[in-house]
C-alpha cells in the first residue's frame, strides 16, 4: 500500500476528489496518511475529518521565517514517510531546501496553462487578456514558483463568458478529473521525474499532449 500526504490551505475540493478517487479505485493501492493544513480556519479541515482522514494543523504564522516553517513541515512529512506529497490548494511558496529534500515526490496542480500565469488570479488574467483557452497544469515541484517539470495539462475553450467564478467552477471539473489520474500514474511509476525531465511509460504517453475537456 502506497502512502500520500495532502497539503491544503483552503476548501480542500481537490482533496475530496482525491479521496473519492481512492475509494472507487482510480488511484489504486494508496491511502492518505494525513492531511496537513497551514490555515487553522480552512474549511477543508472539517471536510477531511468528515471523510475520516487524519489531520494536522501547522500554522505558518507560528514561525519566524518561511525556512523554519518548511523545516518543521519536512520533519512532519518524514514521520509519515510518504511515497508522494500532493499539494491540493496549498498556498505556500516552498523553499529550495524543502523542494530539494523531496525532489520528484511533490506534485502540484496550478489553474493555468503554464508557463502562462504563474501565481494568483489566473482566471481573471485569462479573461482580461481575452484568451481563447484556459486550463490546468500538473507538475513536479521545484524551487521555482509554478515552474517545475510539467506532467500534464487539461484545457477548455473559454467561450463568451466573462464571469471568473463560472470559469473557476469549470476549471475545477478538470482538476478533479485529471489530478487523481496523474497521481495514480506517478504513484505507480508510470510517470516519474528523471534527470532529463518527465518520463512516461507507454500507457501514459497521451498525457504528453494537452487533454481537452468540453466542460
Amino acid at each position: 500500500m502506497k502512502k500520500i500526504i495532502l497539503l491544503i490551505s483552503g476548501s480542500g475540493s481537490n482533496m475530496v476528489a482525491i479521496k473519492e478517487a481512492i475509494d472507487i479505485g482510480i488511484i489504486k493501492q494508496t491511502k492518505i496518511s494525513c492531511v496537513i493544513c497551514n490555515e487553522p480556519s480552512a474549511s477543508g479541515i472539517k471536510k477531511a475529518q468528515d471523510l475520516g482522514l487524519r489531520t494536522q494543523i501547522l500554522n505558518h504564522r507560528d514561525f519566524a521565517s518561511r525556512e523554519l516553517f518548511d523545516e518543521e513541515l519536512a520533519n512532519k512529512l518524514d514521520e509519515f514517510d510518504p511515497n508522494l506529497i500532493i499539494l491540493a490548494g496549498f498556498m505556500r511558496i516552498l523553499s529550495e531546501k524543502f523542494t530539494a529534500r523531496f525532489k520528484g515526490k511533490i506534485l502540484n496542480i496550478h489553474p493555468s496553462l503554464l508557463p502562462k500565469y504563474p501565481g494568483l488570479n489566473t482566471h481573471e488574467k485569462a479573461l482580461k487578456n481575452k484568451d481563447q483557452e484556459h486550463g490546468v497544469t500538473i507538475h513536479f515541484v521545484n524551487e521555482e514558483l509554478d515552474g517545475g517539470p510539467v506532467i500534464a495539462q487539461g484545457y477548455l475553450t473559454i467561450g463568451e463568458s466573462k464571469d471568473s467564478e463560472a470559469l473557476r467552477k469549470r476549471i475545477h471539473k478538470i482538476e478533479h478529473d485529471l489530478y487523481p489520474k496523474i497521481i495514480d500514474a506517478v504513484i505507480s511509476n508510470e510517470i516519474k521525474l528523471t534527470p532529463s525531465g518527465t518520463f512516461y511509460k507507454a500507457s501514459c504517453q497521451h498525457y504528453i499532449q494537452r487533454v481537452f475537456y468540453a466542460v
